[in-house]
């Protein structure tokens, strides 16, 4: 297969890793004002610096195949934004912050399993699909962790 098509493949399961971690990161910044629980505010700030690492790292990647990154577009950030605002207005509590949480991280592995199936029967680079693996399974832990705030 030609290098340019496996640049290619490679450059949109990176893309697809960058705005996951990126719409995670920004979901984290969103809720973090709500957050009263001090045990839980530690560990949502531990994800945050997370995600943000592996953005780092699926920037790197991508810059490494002569790609940008580039995040979710403004409406698809506003709407996650104006989304996540509604549903605290009225329930802010610990275990509905940590529900919001296990149901964003759910989207994202099962997004990120599919993206994962797709590359595996491609050429694209195993430094990509390492990390698209270690997201998955990072929001997998994710969603475990979570599970303790819940009531």
């Amino acid at each position: 297969m030609p290098e340019a098509v496996k640049t290619k493949q490679t450059a949109a399961l990176l893309q697809s890793v960058y705005k996951n971690v990126k719409m995670a990161s920004d979901s984290i910044l969103t809720l973090m004002p709500k957050v009263q629980d001090a045990r839980l505010k530690s560990e949502l700030t531990v994800k945050l610096s997370a995600y943000e690492a592996f953005a780092s790292r699926a920037a790197k990647l991508l810059a490494d195949e002569g790609v940008k990154p580039v995040e979710e577009g403004t409406i698809t950030k506003l709407a996650a934004k104006w989304g996540s605002m509604m549903n605290t207005m009225r329930d802010s509590t610990s275990s509905h912050l940590a529900e919001m949480m296990v149901e964003g991280a759910t989207m994202g592995v099962n997004d990120m399993l599919k993206q994962i199936r797709e590359a595996e029967n491609t050429t694209v680079s195993e430094s990509a699909l390492r990390l698209a693996r270690d997201v998955c399974s990072f929001e997998e832990k994710t969603v475990e962790d979570m599970k303790d705030y819940l009531r």
